[in-house]
């Protein structure tokens, strides 16, 4: 009897993706192109603020300060240096209100004041070789920064004199901005090259490791037209680029190497390419979409928040996952099925051996296969040990403090740092610190006194100037004792808007902004936490069908945060190592930080554990024993978890060299997050955990197994029929019953 061969059996997903592979790839150039030309130029459409509440009072009274008395919010500061000599001397004021009297002229300028025209005290240096010249740049952010570039090289420099440096605001945003774009080229450099080398020793093949690197790029720059479409329509934060140069080759080479590692695999046990695709993207290709769907939810949760800045970390994170994961699963199976066995070509592993070695995948494997033995022999050990530890590293988060985003965020050597420091050091009363009282509705010289009379006898005040009046509207200036944001600064807030008055007051101010931050965000943050905590614990149960899986895996993720919030707060804002990392620690933390990097971080930990629980099932489904699906899983993706957290750390490391102190952080602490997961969470506390948890780890109550049968998307393979599977989940569940 002859033999017939049959052809192998494809789903429609793999039918789809491989039908017309060289069509496929083709159109992926060309939107790739496209992507390219609607993407340039996304940088300098990017704001560099987005820190305070849209809807917060002190929004609306800065925005209304602006428009009726522009003079008490200036954004452009001239220090001017009269060297030896007094700011009082004649030559020295004279050159310093021509200066004024031309800004003053300039296009785009409004409320030029300066210590030579009103003689404030809080406008002179205490040494009295110094003082300023403020006025208010008008427009949006990009419409400021444009005049600024024109004005700075006519006014930055030697004058007579006198020497002029530039700072304020809007200087500080300008630079910023101008930092960060010329860092993420920088730290592209950096990481592609670093990249592809530890791609080649994962893979040892040139031409597997350029795929997950192709899918990175197409990732990044599908995002930056998706953000450049996006400032048409709203507000996007210029630190949201980092992101996505961060997230785009991180995920991406996450899923390219899941995938290709399992095609590999499949290739290696005899499959042919087809069949290899189909299995792969049956298993692991599920694994990817979960892994996106988890990652696009923590970081969906930003959303929630009315800063624009997390709001754009959501933005470009969302879609540059979406995009990572679609080109995994569209545009790498196309590739696999024309380059079929030719994905092993040019091992360059070749050349550093010496006659035939073993497999090291496989070696590496058995190792991985060893630790979990170890893990779970010793379970009770590992499980409290690293809980412990990584409970110690986060305890110096509880000292944290929050403050806002400053010109100590630039390095220590640019202009409008050095400006803001002479400022902050040398002047009295903290210029620019002081909070603005705007007090509207018509009232008399009277109680206009009696009111400021109250305001100057509050706790924390140092002295009130005003009112300025203008028609219905009026303003006092209230300068605190002590720094600008301090603990005191924050509670003068209270005071002043609990403060009794015969007409309606609001309160802004770099005090009054921080409080409505803080407000703003402890108002979300627990509607934030139950939406990533529901429908991670609902993706994770569609995954593996269990109750308590889905409950460790959000307790085990967020217990692998501790050590970041912990090196956040004693690196940077307790200022340790701040040599070293070459940053100027303002004694804070910027509200936002904690947030955008728990849900960054988050969701990669999930994306390691989805990996990890992923192969854990499919094991199990195929063999019902609980143990030895849990060191399976492990020595099969272990190995590919450390490589793909070592990538992506070289990624945010390379990112952390940013000379933006906001952008350091990021960088750095979300590489320590994804290091600290990779290599002590998933591969110490979860297999002690789920060895603790025994078979009962795969239970659900009757309903909910079945609601799962129905809806859930867990890996497995489709030969297997209900008559083999069948018998050990019904020993699974008497065991665990």
């Amino acid at each position: 009897m002859t033999e017939v061969n049959t052809p192998p059996r494809v789903g429609g997903w793999t039918r789809f993706v491989t039908a017309r592979p060289r069509l496929s790839l083709l159109v992926a150039l060309v939107i790739t192109a496209l992507a390219v030309l609607a993407g340039s130029g996304v940088a300098d459409r990017l704001g560099a603020g987005g820190w305070e509440d849209p809807a917060a009072e002190s929004t609306y009274a800065t925005k209304a300060l602006e428009r009726e008395f522009p003079g008490s919010q200036p954004n452009l500061l001239l220090l001017i240096d009269a060297g030896d000599a007094s700011v009082d001397d004649p030559s020295v004021a004279a050159e310093a209100k021509r200066l004024a009297e031309r800004l003053a002229g300039e296009r785009g300028v409004t409320g030029v004041g300066s210590y030579w025209q009103s003689g404030a005290p809080a406008l002179r240096a205490e040494d009295g070789h110094e003082a300023l010249i403020a006025a208010r740049i008008t427009g949006d952010e990009k419409t400021a920064g444009e005049t600024l570039e024109r004005l700075a090289p006519h006014y930055r420099g030697t004058h007579g004199p006198v020497e002029a440096g530039i700072g304020g605001p809007v200087a500080v945003r300008h630079e910023m901005q101008t930092i960060i774009q010329e860092d993420l080229t920088r730290a592209e450099l950096i990481a592609l090259p670093v990249t592809l080398v530890l791609l080649v020793m994962v893979f040892g093949s040139a031409v597997a490791a350029l795929l997950p690197l192709g899918i990175g790029i197409v990732a990044i720059l599908g995002t930056n037209a998706v953000l450049r479409g996006l400032t048409e329509l709203t507000d996007v934060s210029v630190f949201a680029i980092n992101l996505t140069t961060a997230l785009g080759l991180g995920l991406a080479i996450d899923y390219a190497l899941f995938i290709v590692r399992r095609f590999r695999e499949e290739l290696s046990a005899g499959a042919e390419p087809l069949t290899a695709i189909g299995t792969t993207l049956r298993t692991a290709g599920r694994t990817v979409l979960f892994s996106a769907l988890t990652v696009a939810v923590s970081l969906a949760a930003m959303l929630v928040f009315p800063q624009y800045f997390l709001r754009s970390f959501a933005y470009a994170g969302i879609a540059v996952v979406l995009l990572a994961a679609g080109a995994a699963l569209i545009l790498l199976p196309a590739a696999l099925i024309l380059l079929g066995h030719r994905v092993n070509a040019l091992d360059l592993r070749r050349l550093f051996r010496r006659g035939h070695r073993p497999d090291p995948t496989r070696q590496e494997g058995r190792a991985w296969a060893r630790t979990a033995t170890l893990v779970m022999r010793r379970a009770p050990f590992f499980a409290l040990g690293t809980t412990a530890v990584l409970v110690l590293l986060g305890l110096p988060f509880l000292g944290v403090k929050f403050g806002t985003a400053d010109d100590r965020q630039l390095p220590s050597t640019s202009e409008s740092h050095v400006v803001q420091q002479h400022i902050r050091e040398g002047f009295p009363g903290s210029p620019g610190g002081g909070l603005e009282v705007l007090a509207e509705g018509r009232a008399t010289e009277a109680q206009y006194g009696a009111y400021k009379e109250r305001l100057a006898a509050l706790p924390g005040v140092s002295r009130v100037d005003g009112p300025l009046v203008k028609g219905d509207s009026a303003y006092f200036t209230v300068l605190p004792k002590g720094e600008a944001v301090d603990d005191p600064a924050q509670r003068l807030v209270g005071d002043l808007r609990e403060t009794r008055a015969p007409f309606d007051t609001k309160v802004t101010g770099t005090a009054a902004v921080l409080v409505d931050s803080k407000h703003a965000i402890g108002e979300r943050l627990p509607l934030a936490a139950v939406f990533i905590t529901i429908v991670t614990l609902l993706l994770v149960f569609l995954l593996t069908g269990s109750v308590l899986i889905p409950i460790q895996a959000v307790v085990l993720n967020a217990l692998s945060l501790t050590a970041m919030f912990g090196a956040v707060v004693w690196v940077f804002q307790d200022g340790h190592l701040s040599g070293l990392l070459a940053f100027t620690s303002p004694g804070s933390i910027e509200t936002t930080l904690p947030v955008l990097m728990f849900c960054v971080a988050f969701g990669l930990s999930m994306d390691y554990g989805v990996f990890l629980l992923s192969r854990i099932k499919e094991e199990y489904d195929r063999t019902g024993d609980h143990d030895q699906a849990v060191r399976h899983g492990l020595a099969r993706t272990g190995g590919l978890i450390t490589a793909a957290a070592v990538i992506l750390a070289v990624v945010m490391v390379a990112i952390g060299t940013s000379r933006v102190t906001n952008t350091k952080m990021l960088g750095l602490g979300i590489a320590l997050a994804v290091l600290m997961d990779a290599m002590i969470v998933r591969s110490l506390l979860v297999p002690a955990v789920m060895r603790l948890t025994g078979r009962a780890t795969w239970w659900a109550p009757g309903p909910l197994r079945r609601f799962h049968e129905r809806f859930g998307m867990s890996e497995g393979e489709p030969e297997r029929t209900v008559a083999e599977t069948e018998p050990a989940r019904a020993k699974a569940g008497a065991s665990a019953g």
